[in-house]
């Protein structure tokens, strides 16, 4: 029967579901745009008989990971519990479903922390599973599943990608010089912390303006990871250059969102490899909700934002920013210098954007301060 924790998870299960979440924290950087899970099958004396996370997408899923260890040390699952961060899918997808493969190797009972939030799944995974006999408690590390997977959570809740903005700062706010020399503010540290953030998540959006003006990469670096996320440009008028830097990685897709029609511009920079879609809105600009609509119908998942003042003030205000993620270094950069956002100005100070912090944390001799939007805090 499905039980959804009418006495709460026993010490045994919270502890193996915290090994389960760290197998899953290995498919960070890999299993996009599938959710991250990681699964632990578990003997009824306590033993372990296998583990495993989910791979790159197309490849296995972290239940059928977990089967494949025990069934390789020879190891009987029949009766075993499977610990599962995530509701096992029931659907065929580029893999079969996960509870029929749970189901067909015996297990006893499966110990998950959420309800998949795919309205292909969404509780058919638990109902087969609990019909073939298998009993199934829900709850379990519930918050911290939800945390690794916020945009897998947001792309199914709304249709679009959990929207993270990130900036190197001085102690006074300032994110560039009024020259616009802005290398380096935070640290070494710092800066390798972010590339860690950059490659966890499925693009890396930034605008035209720190395009011409820094000419930069926007790839991951310093951190190892099996795939670059996507480059996201918002280029309303197409001034992207075919001999700027960012060509130079070649294993990434780049999506370049505009507001011009297709023309030879565009054409010239779809022969560079990229993708030019056309999204205007009624003031010649890019319309920047729907293009977030498209990129959820890409498949992305975490959209990690690295732009200039202008592109994150366009963000802020028409509220589509989910989360900030801030490096405040302990330099003061004094007047004249640039800040995170152009927006507003404002009247009063109950217009001000309101944020809750979740995690302040020194990195190298920085500090690194994740604060999310009031009231965005949970999805599902």
């Amino acid at each position: 029967m499905l039980d959804q924790v009418m006495g709460g998870p026993s010490a045994r299960d919270d502890a193996f579901m915290k090994d389960a979440l760290g197998l899953a924290s290995r498919a960070l950087f890999v299993s996009n745009p599938n959710p991250r899970v990681g699964c632990i099958l578990v003997s009824r004396d306590g033993t372990i008989l296998g583990q495993g996370s989910t791979q790159r997408a197309g490849g296995p899923h972290a239940e059928v990971m977990a089967l494949r260890d025990a069934l390789g040390a020879g190891r009987d699952v029949r009766g075993a519990t499977a610990y599962v961060t995530l509701e096992p899918c029931s659907h065929q997808g580029r893999t079969g479903p996960c509870c029929d493969a749970l189901i067909e190797a015996g297990i006893g009972k499966v110990v998950a922390s959420l309800t998949d939030p795919n309205p292909l799944v969404g509780g058919q995974g638990f109902a087969r599973l609990a019909a073939a006999g298998v009993d199934v408690l829900v709850g379990p590390g519930s918050t911290e599943s939800r945390e690794l997977n916020i945009g897998f959570f947001s792309r199914m809740a709304r249709g679009i990608p959990w929207v993270r903005m990130k900036a190197a700062m001085s102690l006074d706010g300032a994110t560039a010089l009024a020259n616009g020399e802005s290398q380096w503010i935070t640290s070494p540290a710092a800066r390798v912390d972010g590339q860690a953030w950059r490659a966890r998540a499925c693009g890396v959006l930034t605008g035209i303006g720190t395009v011409l003006e820094d000419d930069p990469l926007l790839n991951v670096r310093d951190v190892a990871t099996p795939r670059q996320p996507h480059l996201v440009i918002v280029d309303s008028r197409l001034q992207t250059p075919p001999e700027a830097k960012l060509w130079q990685v070649t294993d990434r897709s780049i999506l370049i969102y505009t507001a011009q029609a297709e023309n030879e511009r565009a054409a010239l920079l779809q022969a560079r490899g990229a993708q030019v879609i056309a999204l205007p809105d009624s003031n010649g600009k890019v319309d920047l909700a729907a293009m977030l609509r498209d990129l959820g119908q890409r498949g992305i998942n975490e959209l990690h934002v690295e732009a200039g003042h202008k592109l994150n003030g366009s963000l802020i205000r028409e509220g589509l920013v989910d989360e900030l993620l801030l490096y405040i270094a302990p330099k003061l950069m004094g007047d004249g210098a640039r800040g995170l956002a152009r927006w507003g100005p404002l009247q009063a100070l109950s217009e001000a954007l309101t944020l809750e912090f979740k995690t302040i944390e020194p990195v190298g001799a920085d500090l690194r301060i994740v604060a999310r939007i009031a009231g965005r805090a949970c999805l599902g």
